[in-house]
């Protein structure tokens, strides 16, 4: 188990992104229906102000610093986060170790054809990948239960559930025992970008940690979301001892 950084009342492992990989693929051999959530300046804001969506996040297995706010913040607060293992970065690796390892993936969520679609890619990406299965995040109370036997039947290791956030970490926390998935993991915008409906930041951008403001500015339904940013930073200050 890593050591943690509390970031206003969120716990989130202190790992680099080897590290994160071999804590996955040691849950997928632990067969536990583990959790996994990607935390960034966003959502751990939500949690400050969503107890059910903290609760679940300090109950994961694993939480991975997603975003240059969570590494600024964690260090800010004097722990040593050596370095940001973004959801999106985090499934492509998982999905490259894949065809090697036999782990079989579900993907779950986005729009009607875009997990279909972020599956091709997979497949054009990752020679040897399983997809076992695919399904789009609009449904209602309903059709979970034939979501819920329709991944069961294909027995993932790993879950992938893009219904946003805090959507997908309280469906995947309230389903969890019931799909028996070893790893599940919510991963946002992954499958969009995958398939190319939504684009990536540029590499200088991500280097220079303003991924979150090219989202702000693809996605002008967003710009309201970035102001969570500046608060975050005031908040962590202010949390500082």
């Amino acid at each position: 188990m890593s050591e943690r950084a509390e970031i206003l009342g969120v716990q989130v492992d202190i790992v680099t992104m080897a590290q994160a990989i071999e804590r996955v693929e040691n849950l997928i051999r632990a067969k536990k229906n583990s959790l996994v959530a990607t935390a960034n300046a966003e959502m751990i804001m939500r949690a400050t102000k969503d107890e059910e969506l903290k609760k679940i996040l300090n109950a994961a297995d694993l939480v991975v610093p997603d975003g240059a706010g969570t590494v600024w913040a964690a260090n800010h607060l004097g722990y040593e986060m050596p370095e940001r293992v973004a959801g999106f970065d985090l499934v492509q690796e998982l999905m490259r170790i894949s065809p090697a390892k036999k782990f079989k993936i579900f993907l779950f969520g986005s729009a009607p054809g875009v997990a279909d679609k972020a599956k091709a890619k997979a497949e054009e990406l990752y020679p040897g990948i399983k997809i076992v299965g695919t399904r789009n995040g609009f449904f209602s109370p309903e059709d979970e239960p034939e979501i819920i036997a329709q991944i069961k039947k294909s027995r993932p290791h790993i879950l992938l559930a893009a219904l946003g956030v805090p959507k997908q970490e309280k469906w995947l926390a309230a389903h969890k025992d019931e799909l028996k998935i070893p790893v599940s993991i919510g991963v946002g915008g992954t499958f969009d970008v995958m398939a190319g409906v939504m684009k990536r930041a540029p590499l200088w951008m991500q280097k220079a940690k303003l991924e979150w403001l090219f989202r702000g500015l693809m996605q002008p339904s967003r710009a309201g979301r970035l102001l969570a940013l500046p608060k975050f930073v005031l908040k962590v200050h202010a949390s500082k001892k």
